[in-house]
């Protein structure tokens, strides 16, 4: 997936100051040379705010970078298969331990323009410039999406990383790509980030019904990225 977050400044401004004001944050920044902005338009690599168990099992706001680390590639690995999480030993651990949320107000997916009738060839179709769509659950002004977090050692500090669950597209997704996130619905946060939770039984229960728009242009190039 070539994916992207929004997150609506004015949607969580009160969170994103708490985060903001967390020396923990600040020093995080520094650490990854990351802004702590965290909203506008987000990519693999930024830091942003994620929601996740504090140390008495309570969901609780946390800053995290998007993308574990790897020692076989230097791009962030940013996304996650959910048929798989539960037996990768990259995900593993984190799938029966360590699950979190990924509020946004959309995500960003780009394809190519489908027609009727298309007699394009090869050559035509790839340099055809891809669409912009943003995406995000129908009824709700939060789309609430689920991730995999761990923590990593960069620069002497401990921290904590996310990469964001897919999988196979269901309802209008369908009709511009073959995959898609882990959606929740708000009342599933809670059983979906607890440590002792079954983590199969939420997805089972994952949102399909998605608006989809034409979005606006992107200002910012993404960093590249790879997906397991």
């Amino acid at each position: 997936m070539c994916m992207s977050l929004r997150i609506e400044p004015k949607e969580m401004a009160e969170v994103l100051i708490k985060i903001r004001k967390m020396s923990f944050a600040q020093e995080m920044s520094i650490k990854l040379g990351k802004s702590l902005s965290m909203s506008g338009d987000l990519y693999p690599a930024d830091i942003a705010p994620v929601l996740g168990p504090n140390k008495y099992g309570n969901m609780a706001v946390f800053p995290m970078a998007w993308g574990f680390t790897h020692k076989a590639t230097t791009k962030p690995i940013a996304n996650c298969r959910v048929e798989t999480a539960d037996s990768k030993p990259l995900w593993r651990d984190s799938w029966y331990r360590r699950r979190c949320v990924i509020p946004s107000s959309w995500y960003y997916e780009w394809e190519y323009p489908v027609y009727d009738e298309d007699s394009r060839s090869m050559l035509e179709h790839r340099n055809t410039k891809k669409i912009k769509f943003a995406i995000q659950t129908e009824g709700s002004e939060v789309t609430y999406i689920a991730g995999l977090y761990r923590y990593e050692e960069h620069n002497g500090m401990q921290v904590p990383m996310f990469s964001i669950l897919t999988r196979e597209a269901e309802g209008t997704v369908r009709d511009i790509h073959e995959r898609m996130p882990v959606i929740l619905d708000k009342n599933s946060l809670q059983d979906w980030i607890r440590p002792d939770g079954d983590p199969s039984t939420v997805v089972e229960k994952a949102l399909y019904n998605m608006v989809i728009e034409t979005a606006v242009e992107y200002h910012r190039s993404p960093n590249e990225f790879i997906s397991i």
